[in-house]
């Protein structure tokens, strides 16, 4: 299907054709008369720009059922004024489809980053009738612990041998941080010194069926896994207890609608947290890194940080070619009580790309005392790097109770 059209300027004819600009329209409108009208706007436009002159006649021809006619277009010069604006709208209502729409690209830092609302409390209490997966008829049985949503590793309870029902009585704790949509995941293995552990069964419990500060006792049968349509496999695989609660944090826990920003500060001995309710009970240590400035390898500058903290070890992701990078990673300590008198260790490094002699460098660390985070339940601090020259690293803390 295509168009064409002939202007007549005096004695002479020209003859303009394209056989794909029309489908474009007929597909829209889905109807032959809108296509030679569409032809008839495309012609007064070309007298409009000065291409022609004169009476303009478009014919429009459709390949595909050799049907023909003609559109008669007046001179444009007995149109009104406000022709040519109205032409000009119309063509570009037909030819611009679909309509564009300008997203922007968001930096991925400025993203918000869902917050911690609570902790799942976990007790793996016991299994019963577990399969047998060993020569002798029994099974040496451990349980993996888990949240969707999350990339954290999975909590495991310890191996129970030579059991087919299994004792456990472990309590876990774990982040939560949306209870409507999170849902926990038990996995029972049979533990084996050689080769994979083999899966015994698996479970999954919804968050949104807690009340919170309320345990709930689950007794489930356990699946082969959790595909709910595959009805191939009636092997009954024993089942599985535990009590869970939610217990959310204390929503008076912040004190500042905002983040409180110190560029350089020092820290005193002399501070003391000022609320009661943070000094006692077990809560959560959240650290953001982020990012940094001005900080500079000898050799290579592909920044990332490194968090100590009561000998667990947490990394942020690297940057390449860079001295101010952006990690914006964020990390939850589990503690039965408020760090007071603790300090947490943050050093930043750079590592080559690929392997080579001194492939890691440090770019300088700081220490900063905990009592601060109690005490005001967030703080957000630059601090300058010992050992750099002026390097800074940001860091956001968050101490919320249960």
């Amino acid at each position: 299907m295509g168009w064409e059209s002939q202007h007549y300027l005096g004695d002479q004819v020209v003859v303009s054709k394209n056989y794909s600009s029309v489908s474009r329209f007929t597909n829209i409108f889905n109807c032959a008369d809108c296509s030679e009208t569409s032809c008839a706007f495309l012609s007064m436009l070309f007298k409009h720009c000065g291409v022609f002159d004169g009476k303009t006649t478009c014919r429009f021809w459709n390949e595909n059922i050799g049907r023909g006619s003609h559109v008669y277009t007046w001179p444009l010069s007995i149109c009104s004024g406000a022709a040519p604006e109205t032409i000009k709208k119309q063509i570009s209502s037909l030819y611009i489809w679909p309509k564009t729409l300008e997203v922007p690209i968001l930096d991925p830092s400025t993203l918000a980053i869902k917050k911690p609302v609570g902790i799942l409390r976990v007790n793996v209490v016991r299994a019963h009738k577990l399969l047998k997966k060993d020569l002798l008829g029994a099974s040496d049985p451990y349980v993996k612990l888990s949240l969707t949503g999350e990339g954290l590793s999975a909590k495991k309870t310890t191996v129970k041998k030579k059991t087919l029902n299994p004792e456990w009585n472990e309590n876990f704790k774990l982040v939560v941080k949306d209870p409507q949509s999170q849902v926990l995941r038990l996995q029972v293995f049979d533990w084996d010194k050689v080769g994979g552990h083999d899966r015994l069964g698996v479970q999954l419990i919804p968050l949104k069926l807690l009340t919170p500060y309320e345990t709930k006792e689950f007794t489930l049968d356990l699946l082969k896994d959790t595909n709910i349509s595959d009805s191939q496999d009636k092997k009954r695989r024993g089942q599985i207890e535990a009590e869970l609660t939610f217990v959310p944090f204390k929503e008076n826990n912040l004190k500042f609608s905002g983040p409180l920003v110190v560029y350089g500060r020092k820290e005193s001995s002399d501070d003391k947290p000022s609320d009661d309710g943070a000094l006692s009970g077990a809560g959560l240590l959240s650290v953001m890194l982020q990012g940094a400035e001005e900080v500079e390898g000898q050799s290579h500058n592909n920044p990332y940080a490194l968090v100590l903290f009561r000998g667990e070890r947490k990394k942020t992701k690297m940057i390449k070619r860079t001295r101010n990078p952006l990690w914006n990673d964020e990390f939850q300590f589990m503690l039965e009580e408020p760090p007071l008198h603790e300090r947490i260790y943050v050093e930043v490094f750079s590592k080559r790309s690929r392997i080579s002699f001194l492939s890691k460098e440090s770019l300088g660390h700081v220490e900063i005392n905990l009592s601060d985070v109690v005490s005001n339940g967030r703080i957000n601090e630059k601090y300058h790097l010992i050992n750099s020259k002026n390097g800074t690293i940001h860091v956001e803390m968050r101490w919320t109770t249960v």
